[in-house]
């Protein structure tokens, strides 16, 4: 899922417990959702990236072996 998605999604959960309480919560409940969804997608894609480059250095390991 994208950046975007997380955002979105965050913000619309954010959005819809904070409308229990009232529509200020609401408001502020969404901004800290889309954050939230934004700031784990970025950890997510994070750990993708690191995952690629552990993938990468083990190919080059491999071939360094089989040389």
């Amino acid at each position: 899922m994208s950046r975007a998605k997380y955002a979105a999604v965050g913000g619309a959960v954010g959005a819809a417990v904070g409308g229990l309480w009232s529509r200020n919560a609401a408001s502020t409940g969404g901004a800290l959702g889309g954050l939230a969804g934004a700031t784990l997608a970025e950890l997510k894609s994070g750990a993708d990236d690191a995952d690629d480059a552990d993938d990468a250095d083990d190919a080059v390991a491999e071939a360094d072996a089989a040389a």
